[in-house]
């Protein structure tokens, strides 16, 4: 799944995208205010996490009510050193569909995201893709083909979960360095050729119809047709 956390802390920041991209999910950082509500208004993502105090004239309040009052429901867990419940309250009627306490563990903060997803909002979250016979349910990580399930590597899932989200486009190399491993240059190695070659075997192997098809010259595509 695709979060983005609005985060000015860079040991929180770090804490919670390394719990995250672990568990196979692709996060993107913003560090104020301004920033989070930029790429919450002109991206897509499955949740955001915002924290309550942010520099730069806007805070995580001031975000999700902006964010609200345009119409947009991506659910939001709200993160805060106030715990009081009039806190709480606030942040809630701010339009926050969680709200969080600092310090945390993260098992609780991946459990909340869980939670919110599964509820949904007005706008309805999709926690299941499908491709042909090929489904991955996005909140348990499971992937199975026809029934079977097949043993991913998080990063394999990364890249079979941004495949499925663009299905029947050509995905480029350098759309999969930057989704998948977060370069914005080309490291100059083969490394995507190897990560889909190995889930191409996981995926395509033991059936008549493979899903992951090759452009040449251009880059990848996951579609049923040949």
């Amino acid at each position: 799944m695709r979060f983005l956390l609005v985060e000015d802390d860079p040991e929180v920041a770090r804490f919670v995208v390394k719990g995250l991209a672990e568990a196979g999910h692709v996060v993107e950082l913003a560090p104020d205010g301004r920033e989070g509500l930029y790429r919450a208004t002109g991206e897509s993502f499955d949740a955001i996490v915002v924290d309550r105090m942010l520099p730069g004239g806007m805070d995580g309040l001031t975000m999700v009510e902006t964010l609200r009052r345009a119409g947009n429901q991506t659910p939001v867990l709200i993160l805060s050193a106030l715990g009081q419940v009039d806190e709480r309250v606030r942040g809630l009627k701010a339009g926050g569909d969680d709200y969080l306490t600092k310090p945390f563990a993260f098992s609780e903060l991946q459990a909340r995201l869980e939670a919110i997803l599964r509820r949904g909002s007005a706008k309805a979250v999709e926690t299941v893709l499908r491709v042909a016979d090929l489904e991955f349910d996005l909140l348990s990580r499971d992937v199975r083909r026809a029934g079977r399930r097949l043993e991913l590597l998080p990063r394999e899932m990364r890249l079979l979960e941004y495949l499925m989200r663009h299905a029947g486009q050509v995905v480029t190399r350098t759309m999969l360095l930057e989704a998948v491993w977060d370069y914005h240059f080309d490291p100059q190695t083969n490394v995507i050729d190897v990560h889909v070659s190995r889930l191409r075997q996981k995926l395509d192997k033991g059936f008549a119809r493979p899903l992951i098809h090759t452009i040449r010259g251009a880059g990848y595509s996951l579609r049923a047709d040949p």
